[in-house]
């Protein structure tokens, strides 16, 4: 009888002596990913503003949700309520897509990678990544080069700290970067 293995009990086989796991449970995993973006100049641009939410909606595969001003701020000439950036959070099936796409598309196609810093995650088990131009998604390379904006990707994690997050995150082939 052939039996197959979920990813949560791949990653606790892989962890469970490291970690001194007993359950698969207690294996960490991924709960979402958050895609943000800021819209540059808070100007009453429409086109700007349209380009940005449908270039974030091609590269996740889900509609982005607008952000706006908190408080105004003169020097911005932004308004309480203005258009400031767009977010997407992605769960399930499309965060795996979009996680698999990071990895094997995007990073690979990035001028001058080297990997990721393991400063970058946090001590809740978070890492948050920021790339400067979006145009290195497949989804978004046929475009101006006048159009070029930067995303803030973070990838949040059930791991209870930096050091089991660090693990965790090689698992399962995020490129870190070694400490030496």
């Amino acid at each position: 009888m052939h039996v197959t293995t979920t990813p949560r009990q791949t990653t606790f086989n892989a962890m469970k002596a490291e970690f001194a796991y007993t359950n698969p449970m207690q294996a960490p995993r991924i709960q979402k990913i958050v895609i943000s973006t800021g819209v540059g100049k808070v100007n009453k641009d429409k086109k700007r503003l349209e380009l940005v939410e449908d270039r974030l909606a091609r590269i996740t595969g889900q509609h982005a949700a607008p952000r706006a001003a908190k408080k105004a701020i003169a020097n911005f000439k932004s308004r309480t309520g203005d258009t400031v950036g767009y977010q997407v959070t992605l769960r399930g099936a499309r965060m795996q897509a979009f996680l698999d796409k990071l990895i094997h598309i995007v990073f690979p196609r990035v001028k001058d990678f080297r990997g990721l810093k393991t400063s970058a995650i946090d001590e809740m088990g978070n890492i948050t990544l920021g790339l400067k131009e979006h145009t290195v998604f497949p989804e978004a390379s046929d475009e101006d080069a006048k159009d070029i904006f930067g995303l803030a990707i973070t990838i949040t994690t059930t791991a209870k700290n930096k050091k089991e997050a660090e693990s965790f995150l090689r698992h399962i082939g995020l490129p870190l970067q070694t400490n030496a």
